[in-house]
C-alpha cells in the first residue's frame, strides 16, 4: 500500500511523528508528503532526508494560501522548488479552491499561480498534483489547456461525475482518500473510476476513517479495503493495481 498524499510535516504530529512513521513503515511500501506552504516544503525536504527510501515529497503551494500570500513569498516558494526539484517526485499540491475563497480577485490570483505551477511541471517533465474544490471543472479546463505530456493527479477528488468522466478521458489519475469510508458521494465516484486510474491516499491529518481520531498514513489501508469492497475485488488485487499506478506516476 502507498499513501500518495499526506501531511506528516503538520504540527498535529509534532508530539509523536516517529511513532506515526514507524506504524506506517510496518504496513506501507511508501508515503508521499505534500508540501502546501513555504514552510511545508522546507519541512517536507527535511523529512525526505530523514526517511530516505520511504517518505517521498511533492513541493507546491495550497491554492487557499496562494490567494492570500504576499508575492514575495510566492517568489521564494518557486525559487526553493527550483533549487530542490531533484528531491521531489511531483509538483504540487496546487490548483483551485473556490469553496474557501469566494472573492473573484483572489480566485483569479489562484488561477495565475496554478498556471505557473503547471509551467514548472512542464519544464521539469514532472507530474502535477491538483487540489480542486468546487472548482474541479475549471481546474480541468486549465490543466488541459496548459499542461504538456505529464501525468496529472486530481487528489482527493470530490467533484461531479461529468467532470470525472472528462478527467478519465484525458488519461489523468484520480486519488481517493479515507473519506470514502463514510461518504456515499465519494464511493459513487470510486464506482465510476477504472482501477487503472485510481491512487490511494489519506490526506492526513484530515479525513480520518475513525471518529474523533486524527488520521495518519497507515489508515490508507481502510481506503484500499473500501475500494476493494466497492469494486467487488480482492484486497490484494486492489493493492497491487493502485501501488502500480502510484509507482508509474511518481517513479517511486
Amino acid at each position: 500500500m502507498i499513501d500518495t498524499h499526506c501531511h506528516v510535516d503538520f504540527k498535529e504530529y509534532n508530539k509523536n511523528r516517529e511513532e506515526v512513521m514507524e506504524r506506517a513503515k510496518k504496513k506501507l511500501k511508501a508515503i508521499i508528503n505534500s508540501g502546501a506552504t513555504l514552510g511545508g516544503n522546507r519541512r517536507t525536504l527535511k523529512l525526505i532526508g530523514e526517511y530516505k527510501g520511504f517518505l517521498n515529497g511533492t513541493l507546491g503551494f495550497h491554492p487557499v494560501n496562494a490567494s492570500k500570500a504576499d508575492y514575495n513569498i510566492i517568489e521564494q516558494v518557486f525559487k526553493e522548488i527550483n533549487e530542490n526539484i531533484d528531491k521531489a517526485v511531483a509538483v504540487g499540491e496546487t490548483g483551485l479552491d473556490f469553496h474557501h475563497i469566494e472573492d473573484n480577485e483572489a480566485r483569479n490570483r489562484q488561477i495565475k499561480i496554478f498556471r505557473s505551477f503547471i509551467g514548472l511541471s512542464n519544464e521539469y517533465e514532472m507530474p502535477v498534483v491538483i487540489h480542486a474544490r468546487e472548482a474541479e471543472s475549471k481546474a480541468l479546463e486549465i490543466i488541459k489547456k496548459y499542461s504538456a505530456d505529464v501525468d496529472v493527479v486530481f487528489h482527493c477528488y470530490g467533484g461531479d461525475l461529468e467532470t470525472l468522466t472528462e478527467i478519465i478521458d484525458e488519461s489523468y489519475y484520480v486519488s481517493f482518500s479515507t473519506i470514502i469510508c463514510y461518504s456515499e458521494a465519494h464511493r459513487e465516484l470510486v464506482r465510476s473510476t477504472p482501477l487503472e486510474k485510481i491512487l490511494t491516499e489519506t490526506d492526513s491529518p484530515y479525513l480520518s476513517p475513525y471518529k474523533s481520531q486524527r488520521n495518519e498514513p497507515v489508515f490508507v489501508e481502510e481506503t484500499v479495503k473500501k475500494i476493494a469492497e466497492i469494486k467487488s475485488k480482492s484486497f490484494p488485487d486492489v493493492e497491487k493495481i493502485t501501488d502500480k499506478n502510484a509507482k508509474k506516476v511518481f517513479g517511486i
